[in-house]
């Protein structure tokens, strides 16, 4: 990207100038080697995001920002439903509340390491992964409507889950106002048998081992050691979540043109929030929300049942989970008064600071756990959400370290069978039913997720509590 175009606020903020049809000014946080690195529909698709109806404050964008569809991955902006402001199925993107939560195991390196490579065959075994992965569960058209009004309650309540995992989710587990009529057959038929499994693509389950902290009093409170093995685990609303996109994004199109939308570009496709198609894709998103805390429920559900028969002094406990492509209506301070707005997350995470109402009493003190997933063999992070960041990104951070090249780039490069080979000889065991996807995930085809946080927290959007190295990954 070019950086002459930008102004540069302080290190790690720099301003996209309001102008033309712009409604509001760009902000992009980060380095100037990771703004310098972003390609420039990034900074097209920032401007473009700037133009919309409604929006409030800026079109902003974190450290791992990369192209995406109409909005960038890895942009946050918010809209005033009340000022005409709308909603982006785009601004979302196609696969809803796609996200991460981690686990405690309450073991030690040296009490799994000896059984790793058996471990991983027995998650990999257990957990459906990859292009077109059915599970066990199949749900009928009353069973799904139950489970995209319940999300991880109903996983619970169905014996997929422990209660008292529920305070530990994002809307503790369960998100208000989904409307299950609105989730067309088409897309409940794709997700009948996909309850439980991790999909394709980036999402995966990995184990590891936390090596680094940053922050000794908030990981005492988050309950993270070093040595300790956590386990992460990182999947949205599969099918069912990108086919709401699809029609979604079809649907905008000509409720744009009828509101009367001038659309810079097509990709951007949006509503009035207050309208009935705004309010028909806000019930329909909430119910792909609620598919995928109660997919991560399953799954959490299912790797329990696997330590316990391999590692029975494992005690795997919840610390957090928080999605990265969601609209929120959330209240937040503009100008000095408290205003209602919806705030699309698309590849970036929410991460409220201390004192905010909606977190857990436990992480009152500390802020939100900010979670912050690596490429497949490198390290992901643990960071605390900071009070300050409402006047930054409405409370977002970044939510993993960001494609560097696209995923036909990537097979041209590597290849699938040495990169397992390599990645085992690192202490490092890959278990995937695709070579090819291996090969689209490579480490070297994100950004170095070191200095993806390393901006974040510089750019004060969060702080980091702890650094985790992998140990194996279930890769879809």
């Amino acid at each position: 990207m070019d950086l002459s175009r930008l102004i540069q606020r302080s290190e790690f903020e720099w301003e996209l100038p309001q102008k033309g049809n712009m409604r509001v000014p760009g902000v992009l946080y980060a380095s100037r080697a990771l703004v310098e690195a972003m390609d420039e529909k990034v900074y097209q698709q920032v401007r473009n995001v700037a133009t919309l109806p409604g929006i409030v404050g800026a079109s902003y964008v974190m450290p791992d920002a990369h192209w995406g569809y109409g909005f960038p991955i890895g942009g946050v902006a918010a809209f005033d439903p009340e000022q005409g402001g709308v909603v982006s199925a785009g601004g979302v993107g196609f696969d809803i509340s796609c996200g991460v939560r981690l686990l405690h195991t309450g073991l030690t390196i040296e009490q799994v390491r000896p059984i790793l490579p058996d471990l991983m065959d027995a998650l990999f075994n257990t957990i459906p992964a990859g292009v077109g992965s059915v599970g066990q569960i199949h749900l009928s058209d009353l069973r799904m409507s139950e489970m995209l009004r319940g999300g991880a309650w109903w996983a619970v309540e169905q014996g997929w889950g422990l209660a008292e995992d529920l305070d530990h989710i994002e809307e503790h587990g369960r998100m208000a106002g989904a409307m299950p009529e609105h989730v067309s057959h088409h897309a409940r038929r794709r997700q009948a048998d996909e309850m439980g499994t991790l999909g394709s693509g980036n999402h995966y389950l990995e184990l590891q081992q936390v090596t680094d902290l940053y922050d000794t009093d908030t990981a005492n409170r988050f309950g993270l050691k070093p040595g300790e093995v956590v386990i992460s685990i990182h999947c949205g609303s599969r099918g069912l979540g990108h086919q709401i996109g699809t029609e979604f994004l079809l649907e905008m199109v000509k409720a744009a043109k009828t509101a009367g939308i001038a659309l810079v570009d097509r990709e951007l496709a949006c509503a009035p929030a207050q309208s009935e198609v705004g309010q028909r894709y806000l019930g329909a998103m909430r119910a792909a929300t609620n598919c995928a805390l109660a997919n991560r429920e399953i799954i959490t559900h299912l790797t329990r049942q696997t330590f316990a028969e391999m590692v029975s002094e494992a005690a795997l406990t919840l610390l957090y989970d928080v999605s990265h492509n969601t609209c929120k209506e959330e209240i937040h301070t503009v100008q000095g008064r408290a205003r209602k707005l919806l705030v699309h997350r698309k590849g970036a995470t929410r991460a409220f600071g201390p004192g905010n109402a909606e977190l857990p009493q436990e992480f009152r003190d500390s802020g939100q756990p900010v979670l912050i997933g690596g490429s497949m063999g490198t390290a992901s992070y643990v960071l605390a959400g900071l009070a300050e960041n409402e006047d930054k990104s409405f409370g977002s951070a970044c939510h993993g370290s960001g494609r560097a090249m696209s995923r036909r780039h990537a097979r041209q490069l590597w290849q699938g069978r040495k990169l397992v080979d390599d990645l085992r000889g690192q202490g490092i065991h890959v278990r995937s039913p695709s070579m090819r996807g291996v090969a689209e995930e490579a480490p070297g085809a994100y950004k170095d997720v070191d200095r993806v946080v390393e901006s974040a927290e510089m750019a004060g959007l969060a702080r980091r509590v702890a650094r985790l190295r992998p140990l194996g990954v279930v890769k879809g």
